[in-house]
């Protein structure tokens, strides 16, 4: 099989392809899983860049989705044939957070996705959606649940809420995408007219360009009428959290997500604490959150938003698309 393994101490030329042997037969309460299509991520971004080293020759890619080509003595949940997905935390597979770092994250502390076949315990995977390509259900794995677990888990999303989304990544087109199809009045963010037209296609009731308006957190007061944003998908990090505390609702949810623009920095402590907001780190979710996730996909029709795919051999290609800044949404490899 082909694979990318990640030369230490990591860069975008340092992602190498080779043929390797196939990982064998399933053992017990293992699947053997052709893979077709990852789907890339900031994450995977820091990791295949090196400014997350990782050990020598990392397979990276935490994002994995296939065919269940055999299953080993003692597998129920999946039979040959099924289309599956894998997980984040691979061994968080329900209740309350257990995991608070990459140790066990495919395609970080552990070997990824980015290969063509491989053999995991079943619990890895979860079934696919009905009806999703390879490429759709590859998203679900990191940007997906992520969006899902800020909005739905945690942040108790209902009806008739405001949800604040900040540019054009995949968690928050997923954000904006789920928020809308549960009934909630979205505000999005880009520096770019063109994406913002997108934005607006997609459903986003308010949008704002921050470029020229760069206290947009006034700007969602204005347009919530002073009550403010019940939900801010936060992915930018120290640069945008003062402008989310802004903007969000007394008593708000800010779901603290990414690091685009920092990883520390200045909190108006003192605002946030007079808004009664509640500000919340995540990372991803569990195997249970995944499944209910899937399951409501199926329900709602919703598919993800795709930018472009690459082939596998194109990975490092893949990256700089992402690292340029010129994709909406998703952006995949397919192999």
């Amino acid at each position: 099989m082909r694979v990318i393994n990640l030369k230490s101490p990591g860069g975008l030329d340092q992602l190498n392809l080779h043929e390797v042997e196939g990982p064998g037969e399933p053992g017990p309460g293992e699947i053997q899983v052709r893979l077709h299509a990852s789907s890339l991520n900031f994450h995977d971004y820091i990791v295949a860049s090196g400014k997350s080293p990782t050990e020598e020759g990392r397979i990276p890619m935490a994002d994995g989705a296939g065919v269940v080509e055999a299953v080993g003595k003692g597998v129920t949940e999946f039979r040959a044939g099924d289309a599956v997905v894998s997980t984040f935390f691979p061994h968080w597979l329900d209740g309350p957070a257990r995991v608070a770092d990459f140790k066990t994250v495919p395609g970080d502390g552990v070997d990824g996705y980015a290969r063509e076949q491989v053999v995991r315990p079943a619990q890895w995977f979860t079934h696919a959606p009905e009806g999703y390509t390879h490429a759709e259900a590859a998203t679900l794995t990191t940007a997906g649940l992520t969006a899902w677990r800020a909005l739905i888990v945690d942040g108790g999303l209902k009806a008739g809420d405001t949800v604040l989304t900040l540019g054009t990544g995949g968690v928050s087109i997923f954000a904006l995408q789920l928020a809308k199809a549960m009934g909630a009045t979205v505000i999005s963010t880009s520096s770019s007219e063109e994406k913002i037209a997108r934005l607006k296609a997609l459903g986003a009731d308010h949008t704002i360009n921050y470029r020229e308006e760069p206290e947009w957190g006034r700007k969602v007061q204005e347009l919530t009428h002073g009550r403010g944003a019940d939900h801010v998908i936060e992915v930018g990090g120290p640069g945008t959290l003062p402008q989310s505390i802004d903007a969000v609702a007394i008593g708000g949810h800010i779901s603290l997500i990414g690091v685009l623009t920092g990883r520390g920095g200045d909190i108006p402590t003192s605002k946030l604490m007079a808004k009664q907001a509640r500000l919340q780190g995540l990372i991803v979710g569990s195997r249970q959150h995944q499944i209910e996730m899937i399951r409501a996909l199926e329900v709602i029709e919703l598919k993800p938003v795709i930018d472009c795919s690459f082939p596998l051999d194109r990975i490092a290609d893949a990256f700089r698309h992402q690292e340029s800044g010129k994709h909406f949404g998703k952006i995949c490899l397919e192999f």
